[in-house]
């Protein structure tokens, strides 16, 4: 006999975001994140990016309509605690994302998907700009770099003042939240900023560790900021706690020889 007394649930992530073959970004980066956090990861894939570690060779965009039947299929069943967007690579698939999650009661986190580890663009302007207008006002966060803020806003980002500076622009966009990630930063001590519209900002710092593996470190980190939101983290704790698991990720992952160009986190790492 089945015993129906001891049955607990898990809470549900779902990540909207672009595919990765060789499993450092992407889906694969955050579905390991939210298994390595405790949570039940689910996938709308939105693209196939061909790539390596070297970098992206080009991206083929899921038929707009599966995009929205998996969104539907998922719905009909398992109603996520939050959901992770990434890549969304045309403006047709922004439309169905925004509009498909208007009525959403979880929390969303964004990370704006621009560019590539490798440098290599993976949108358009006006994917940009459509995203701009009708997602990222939908947000509870959006997780730009500083190469996304500056294409944002329209100018430079490159050190602490102008973060500052950039993300009051940001959170005058439209994004209730935004948490600007100081990754790109010149510098060996890095800084992120959270700021939440209407409250004073929030500064997290982490020294620079000495790695090429840093691929998916976005993916990563949206999608634990996620997971920690659908485990009732509020949000400066859910944005701490996931900088720090980014940051275990890469220091475990720092001397894995894994590809030759930027290899991915170590996402397991208290195993």
């Amino acid at each position: 006999m089945i015993d129906t007394g001891n049955q607990h649930t898990v809470k549900t992530v779902l990540s909207i975001a672009g595919f990765d073959s060789i499993g450092g970004a992407g889906l694969q980066a955050d579905s390991k994140t939210i298994s390595a956090l405790g949570c039940y990861a689910m996938n709308v894939i939105t693209a196939l990016p061909i790539q390596n570690t070297l970098g992206v060779r080009s991206v083929y965009p899921i038929p707009d309509q599966a995009v929205k039947d998996q969104l539907n299929c998922i719905f009909d069943d398992i109603y996520p605690d939050s959901v992770k967007i990434g890549m969304l690579p045309n403006p047709k698939q922004v439309e169905i994302v925004a509009r498909f999650l208007e009525d959403y009661k979880g929390n969303i986190v964004i990370d704006p998907v621009m560019v590539s580890t490798s440098g290599h663009s993976l949108v358009d302007q006006e994917t940009i700009a459509l995203s701009t207008q009708v997602l990222y006002s939908m947000a509870t966060l959006v997780t730009p770099n500083l190469d996304e803020a500056s294409m944002l806003i329209g100018c430079k980002v490159s050190n602490v003042e102008e973060m500052n500076q950039a993300i009051d622009k940001l959170i005058n966009m439209g994004m209730p939240a935004v948490l600007l990630k100081g990754g790109h930063l010149d510098s060996e001590k890095l800084s992120s900023i959270l700021k939440i519209r209407g409250q004073r900002p929030e500064i997290f710092e982490s020294e620079r560790i000495a790695s090429k593996n840093t691929r998916g470190t976005g993916c990563t980190l949206s999608s634990a900021i996620a997971s920690y939101l659908a485990l009732g983290d509020p949000l400066p704790i859910a944005c701490e706690k996931a900088l720090d698991y980014v940051y275990q990720s890469i220091l475990a992952a720092k001397d894995i020889s894994l590809g030759k160009g930027n290899g991915p986190l170590n996402h397991f790492f208290t195993r």
